[in-house]
């Protein structure tokens, strides 16, 4: 298992999922896809993932609107660089991908996944 710093946890873990996390995680959860176990806002370092697949070393994160913002974008590499340096794939995907294009977003997850087995 990945270490995270053991303050982040508490305060920055969300009750309520969006829509788009929501729908990924029904199809994600129970090991469904590849028959690997997937976890939900999972505490990585000092980030939390949206997803988490500790045996293919990936990481999904959902984008709301505010990751199209400049500032934003330069922290989302920031924080994907520091992940690959643990060895961990992000996939990344708009909500209103996930939302319109189930089907193509699970293809990606699934690809990747029997890709670093």
């Amino acid at each position: 298992m990945e270490p995270y710093r053991k303050t982040l946890k508490e305060p920055a873990l969300r009750t309520s999922m969006t829509d788009a996390e929501q729908a990924l995680w029904h199809h994600i959860r129970r090991k469904q896809i590849q028959n690997v176990q997937f976890y939900r806002q999972k505490p990585l370092r000092s980030f939390i993932v949206d997803f988490y697949c500790p045996a293919a070393k990936l990481v999904v994160e959902l984008d709301g609107s505010q990751h199209l913002e400049t500032g934003h974008q330069a922290e989302d590499q920031a924080r994907d660089a520091a992940l690959a340096g643990l060895s961990l794939q992000v996939l990344r995907f708009d909500n209103r991908q996930v939302l319109l294009e189930m089907d193509a977003v699970l293809a990606v997850i699934d690809e990747t996944v029997k890709g670093r087995m």
